[in-house]
């Protein structure tokens, strides 16, 4: 477990621990503060991307942004489903040691994955496949959390995605539910229902 003694030594020892997930490196932990003042750290990390990526959008002058505050409050609700659903499994496992471990591990590479997409935003790079590139980065770096952060054997890292996924789906129909989606996300939905109609 590392400790620094400055934000940003502990954002780039974090960097090369979110690095060590996504090869698979055992030794990713150990770039990780788990102490308090760790944990304090990453949500410091992912307050700012959060916050970023409620900004930018704004910023660049995209249509049906939804706002900032909007954005940050949908955020937040998906942050909160997806850790109460993995404490809910951790708990069920008799894991919950491994609670402050996953939040410090998640929120940095969190912080990291959304950071390329945004800055890729930011220089007018974007799309579905970034979108799918940053996915299939964050499913790894989610079972490398799973398996060399927390230590839970194979069926166990299944249980603990998909208790994961579970609580992102209800978040996401919780936010459908609080907020309407716009009339370009509605005609967006209506285009894809009339394709798989026809």
């Amino acid at each position: 477990m590392a400790q620094q003694s400055t934000f940003l030594e502990e954002l780039m020892a974090a960097g090369r621990g979110v690095i060590g997930l996504l090869i698979g490196d055992r030794k990713a932990g150990s770039y990780f503060d788990f102490s308090r003042r760790g944990l304090a750290g990453s949500f410091i990390a992912l307050l700012a991307i959060t916050t970023l990526n409620a900004i930018l959008p704004v910023i660049l002058g995209a249509k049906d942004s939804g706002g900032i505050a909007l954005s940050i409050v949908a955020n937040a609700i998906l942050f909160v489903f997806q850790i109460v659903c993995a404490a809910i499994v951790l708990r069920q496992l008799k894991r919950m040691d491994g609670l402050v471990p996953f939040l410090v591990a998640d929120n940095w590479a969190t912080f990291f994955v959304m950071l390329v997409p945004s800055a890729l935003a930011a220089a007018g790079i974007a799309g579905e496949p970034v979108q799918i590139l940053v996915a299939i980065v964050a499913i790894v770096i989610e079972v490398s959390i799973a398996r060399l952060i927390i230590a839970l054997p194979p069926l166990q890292i299944a249980m603990f995605l998909v208790a994961q996924l579970v609580g992102v789906v209800l978040a996401v129909w919780l936010i459908n539910l609080a907020i309407p989606p716009s009339p370009a996300e509605q005609a967006a939905i209506q285009a894809a229902t009339s394709a798989l109609g026809a």
